[in-house]
């Protein structure tokens, strides 16, 4: 049966956007908690695991960094589906606690940023705590006595199980608050190239010498004079020395597969190096 590691505890949004991908493919596989998400990738890398279903960029609080710099540095990591996730907060409490005397928010920094306005206009004196996760949160909730008016921003699936009651539901400040996932795969090093664009979007990640002034908009022009659409660009340091950046480019398919192998081998004579990170689908949940 196929492995498919997500971000643990069970109850994080992870974990939810995993199930519901389960049930929408309509494949058995199992899913496999890991501690945290450079577990997942790494477990992948190594052939542990099948597959792994990790977060890569959130609408209102931007790029997870340690998916993006993981992604960069292998060469044995591919994007085989991107799923965009509808992120839905929930405040949860102990069962018949009064929701008017909360003391303490426990969540991830995450949601505490995206529920920043519900938090100040409803519970402008309680504590805000950070957790590892969102399931965590839930946990400590869980743990505490009913007298101390404790709280949780998690899943609903994550209050449930830990016997919690919801105080308050779709929290966010803003209701197209949504998540990217990546499926990651393993693929051989000497795995042919990929030339064949017949995905929804194509991940390109290349650095380029950013002390020639017009390196970056020669890239993009390589794109734009080919009617390929670009998405998202999305650029990090490249660790080697001060000012040093690569760049993360997702494409739109839609300009044809000779459009998108022309734009790719230009970028590719114009970059110190270059890697296509996968052909794959979209789907919306």
């Amino acid at each position: 049966m196929k492995k498919l590691g997500i971000l643990g505890p069970k109850g994080t949004h992870s974990e939810e956007a995993a199930l519901w991908l389960k049930k929408f493919l309509r494949e058995d596989f199992r899913l496999e908690i890991c501690a945290d998400i450079f577990d997942v990738l790494n477990a992948v890398k190594e052939r542990k695991l099948d597959a792994g279903l990790v977060p890569v960029e959130n609408s209102l609080e931007g790029s997870i960094n340690i998916t993006l710099d993981t992604l960069a540095r292998s060469d044995t990591l591919t994007v085989a589906r991107e799923l965009v996730w509808q992120v839905k907060n929930f405040l949860m409490t102990k069962p018949f606690a009064d929701a008017q005397k909360i003391k303490k928010i426990f969540s991830h920094a995450q949601p505490l940023a995206q529920c920043r306005k519900f938090l100040h206009k409803n519970f402008p004196d309680a504590e805000i705590i950070s957790t590892t996760s969102t399931a965590r949160a839930a946990e400590i909730v869980a743990e505490s006595s009913a007298e101390e008016n404790f709280a949780a921003i998690c899943t609903e699936r994550a209050g449930k199980l830990n016997g919690l009651a919801i105080a308050a539901k779709n929290i966010q400040d803003n209701p197209n608050n949504s998540t990217r996932f990546f499926e990651i795969r393993y693929r051989p090093r000497d795995a042919a190239p990929i030339e064949t664009f017949d995905g929804d979007k194509v991940l390109i990640i290349c650095q380029i010498d950013g002390s020639r002034a017009g390196s970056l908009c020669g890239v993009l022009e390589e794109f734009s004079k080919r009617g390929v659409n670009m998405t998202r660009i999305e650029s990090r340091p490249a660790r080697t020395i001060l000012g040093a950046y690569i760049f993360f480019f997702d494409l739109e398919t839609d300009a044809g597969n000779d459009a998108l192998k022309e734009s790719v081998r230009a970028v590719y004579d114009k970059s110190i190096w270059l890697k296509n990170l996968g052909v794959f689908p979209v789907i919306y949940a």
